[in-house]
């Protein structure tokens, strides 16, 4: 979950900007034609699917023509952008999502979600080894499995809502995503259009199934009209549809800063200095610490401008609507992946992780966390690096990954109510968890960044592991519930008070205090018992 959201590469050339850092050892030096060229075909196609949005928005309209078409040119225009970026390593997509759908297709509805997520992170754990281990080791040699992992996230989201169709069929009393469920299966060519549409083909993000289809079909407006206008447009905004125009504007913006700071830093803080034994000799241990810092933050604007610019090409092609804010302004951010002054700002590892790579968190919070029946934190960092590739590097940040979510929910729970007794207390609070965020975020991706166990052993070697050894030391000084447990908890104290408030018994409640459990208490009626 951590580096879902500390490092889940818009996949494609995310990755391939990250890899060249580590390329060439020699600070400085020109990274290889092949990555070269490869940004500059990624960057060309973003381009090229940027004008097509709005081409595709004006002109292939839902009140001109059918989804049908909208569906096949869509389908056309994505296959076009990964095979001129991939070649012929493109028809991997097709596999995965061709198998993906077999199993769909010819499985029980009851397993159809778990025996697709077996075939289709399988595939992409497959095609992962073989570009590592066989063709290039910690190189960038067409890393076609970048947009895999988009679309391993879409074939499995779209599988669990399939299942979760039935509300019966529900894991939790509230529903793991607002989406609503549907049980039909999608037919091959919405399949391959959700899965390879040009917008997010090389970059994402990910989206429900749901919501893909209502923008397709042009019915995902009317909703968010109704349910965020608040009635301040006196059906002005209902009835017109609104113009991302002002969105796209401002995200392109945010790409140019972005990518003007990262280009302007990456070379002068590489990340290999830290474990540069002369800069560990001769440099001051805080100066370190300062300075490590300052590397991870010249990283972070390559994130924002791959993902923030996949959220202007979805934005422009009218993908993305979220509903108004409060002053009646539309909102475009229903798939933005990030949130970048909270992630600068971010006062704890949760809500650094919360505003990192929105959409895989999602996905691995419902796909993963809620219905895992054993410790679901630890799964879902492990899945997450699963997804992410087989490097031994971003294994030691998800364990690492771990440690510090577990630290950060004990200090969280225990410490932080403490400082709640006045504004200036909370200040002082937020100053210090902010620097300690900031800390321990960059400790823990060094891996991800540095990719071999050798060079990451040597990085945490020369910080003593000391972050490693003060998380397992919280976690035994201060244990802290699990957050399934105290949400479960806040729910049933909520059903009981509101049962007492209207006079009645709690249903199961027996004379010793110990609920009983009956048949008939499940998901399906929990909503209205809590009512």
């Amino acid at each position: 979950m951590l580096q879902s959201r500390v490092n889940h590469d818009s996949p494609t050339t995310s990755r391939a900007l990250r890899d060249s850092g580590r390329i060439s050892s020699t600070p400085g030096a020109l990274p290889p034609r092949s990555f070269l060229t490869t940004s500059v075909n990624f960057v060309a196609c973003q381009l090229f699917a940027l004008l097509m949005a709005v081409w595709f928005r004006i002109y292939l309209h839902p009140s001109k023509t059918s989804p049908f078409i909208r569906h096949v040119v869509a389908t056309l225009l994505g296959s076009y952008l990964a095979l001129f970026c991939f070649g012929w390593y493109s028809l991997h997509f097709l596999v995965q999502s061709g198998l993906s759908y077999s199993v769909m297709v010819f499985s029980g509805l009851e397993n159809m979600h778990k025996y697709c997520f077996i075939v289709t992170l399988g595939y992409l754990i497959l095609c992962q080894i073989t570009r590592v281990y066989v063709f290039d080791y910690g190189m960038y040699s067409a890393d076609f499995t970048g947009p895999m992992m988009v679309i391993t996230q879409k074939i499995t989201s779209m599988a669990f809502e399939i299942h979760d169709g039935d509300p019966c069929k529900q894991v939790s009393p509230t529903p793991p995503h607002p989406t609503p469920l549907f049980r039909r299966m999608p037919s091959l060519l919405e399949y391959l259009s959700y899965n390879c549409n040009f917008m997010g083909i090389l970059a994402g993000p990910t989206c429900s199934y749901n919501d893909y289809k209502a923008f397709i079909e042009g019915t995902g407006f009317q909703p968010r009209h109704q349910e965020n206008a608040n009635g301040k447009e006196n059906g002005k905004c209902k009835q017109n549809e609104p113009s991302p125009k002002n969105a796209v504007i401002s995200k392109l913006s945010t790409c140019a800063i972005s990518l003007f700071v990262y280009l302007s830093l990456c070379k002068l803080l590489p990340v290999e200095r830290a474990i540069d034994d002369d800069f560990v000799s001769s440099t001051p241990f805080y100066l370190q610490v300062i300075y490590l810092y300052l590397a991870m933050l010249a990283l972070r604007p390559k994130y924002y401008f791959v993902w923030t610019f996949a959220d202007a090409i979805n934005n422009a092609a009218g993908f993305g609507f979220s509903g108004y804010d409060v002053d009646g302004s539309p909102q475009w951010d229903m798939i933005s992946n990030l949130r970048i002054m909270d992630i600068e700002f971010a006062t704890s590892f949760k809500s650094f992780l919360d505003n990192w790579n929105i959409q895989t968190s999602l996905w691995l919070k419902r796909v993963c966390y809620e219905r895992c029946p054993v410790n679901p934190t630890a799964a879902t960092f492990l899945l997450s690096a699963m997804w992410h590739g087989v490097y031994p590097g971003y294994y030691l940040t998800f364990v690492t990954g771990i440690a510090m979510t577990m630290a950060a929910r004990a200090v969280r729970h225990n410490i932080r109510p403490h400082f709640l007794v006045s504004d200036s207390h909370k200040c002082v609070y937020d100053i210090i968890t902010w620097a300690c965020t900031q800390i321990a975020i960059s400790y823990t991706v060094v891996p991800f960044v540095l990719l071999a166990v050798g060079s990451s052993l040597k990085f945490y070697r020369s910080w003593y592991f000391c972050l490693h050894l003060l998380c397992i030391l919280v976690v035994l000084v201060l244990p802290v519930k699990s957050r399934r447990r105290q949400t479960k908890e806040q729910q049933d104290g909520l059903q009981q008070d509101g049962l007492q408030q209207d006079g009645l018994q709690p249903v199961g409640l027996q004379q010793d205090g110990q609920v009983a459990h009956s048949s008939t208490d499940n998901n399906c009626n929990q909503k209205e018992k809590a009512s």
